[in-house]
């Protein structure tokens, strides 16, 4: 390099713009795609846009609106119980597979490759599984139902089962996947402390509740910050399922979001639904922070 430019500063200035090239790309799609549509769903959820030529300035009445709207009240306290429901089981369940895949036993590699397929799938497509499996008529369910000398249900149609069915198909879909991320989180765990847990005489129960939940914590703090936000999209098996029906009992905020956009052209009054859902996401997630992710622990005593 030249001397005198080195001097001057100019070979470091141009090495140092290098990295910032490089993230460039990232930085412009996140701004395109993600920044850009959060504050323009904002901008519209202050007015009455309808998709054409309206865009009138209303203020808060959008706000005032789902306040006193009884179909968006009720998708709230949907999409709340389906996460709760959904979440807290398929961390129980991820862990306790993960545990069991842990000790080596024969043929896990094929067990886990099975419960993982499911996450990786076509929402679409497994939505039309369980949609058949609870049919009324020719459904999976009804046959093992009616072997055992019960009544036949209707599942989907009724108000009692429907959103219960919907859980079921989120818990069969996400344990596999927080079983691979709780797996990876037990590899990690040292040897030592199981080993150092035995001499003081710890059987394998006080050594799961003393050292492998403890030492899980971080791994159960992300699958539960993603379990959230997920829980709060779910769409699409609603939407192919149920429709939010019977009488609203499925019905979640984005099912509302794309009923009020898109079927009813009221933007404006969804990207006010869209705002509230990107608030509780946002709270859900500091909760989390604040009360799911603290420091681990590893007293066997």
């Amino acid at each position: 390099m030249n001397t005198a430019a080195m001097k001057k500063g100019r070979g470091p200035r141009r090495s140092g713009i290098t990295p910032y090239i490089m993230i460039l790309p990232a930085y412009a799609v996140y701004l395109l795609f993600v920044l850009v549509p959060v504050f323009a769903g904002l901008a519209f959820s202050f007015t009455n846009y309808d998709f054409y030529k309206k865009m009138d300035f209303v203020g808060l009445k959008n706000y005032i609106d789902l306040a006193h709207d009884a179909e968006f009240v009720r998708s709230v306290f949907n999409t709340l119980y389906y996460a709760f429901f959904t979440i807290i089981p398929t961390l129980a369940i991820g862990v306790v597979l993960a545990v069991l895949v842990n000790k080596g036993i024969r043929g896990t590699k094929v067990f886990r490759t099975c419960m993982y397929v499911p996450n990786v799938g076509s929402m679409v497509a497994l939505s039309m599984i369980w949609l058949w499996i609870f049919d009324p008529t020719v459904g999976f369910m009804n046959q093992i139902v009616t072997a055992l000398g019960l009544p036949a249900q209707q599942w989907l149609f009724n108000e009692a089962t429907a959103m219960p069915c919907l859980i079921i198909m989120g818990i069969w879909r996400s344990a596999g996947y927080n079983m691979v991320i709780s797996l990876a989180g037990l590899q990690s765990i040292p040897n030592d402390l199981y080993e150092a847990a035995r001499i003081d005489g710890a059987g394998e129960l006080k050594q799961f509740f003393a050292i492998t939940l403890p030492m899980l914590r971080p791994t159960t703090f992300f699958l539960l910050v993603t379990g959230c936000i997920n829980s709060f999209m779910v769409f699409e098996q609603v939407n192919i399922m149920t429709n939010g029906g019977p009488l609203n009992s499925t019905t979640t905020i984005v099912h509302q979001i794309y009923k009020s956009a898109f079927l009813n052209f009221k933007a404006g009054y969804g990207s006010a639904m869209a705002m509230i859902l990107l608030a509780m996401t946002i709270v859900f997630t500091l909760l989390n922070f604040r009360f799911a992710n603290k420091d681990n622990g590893t007293d066997v005593n």
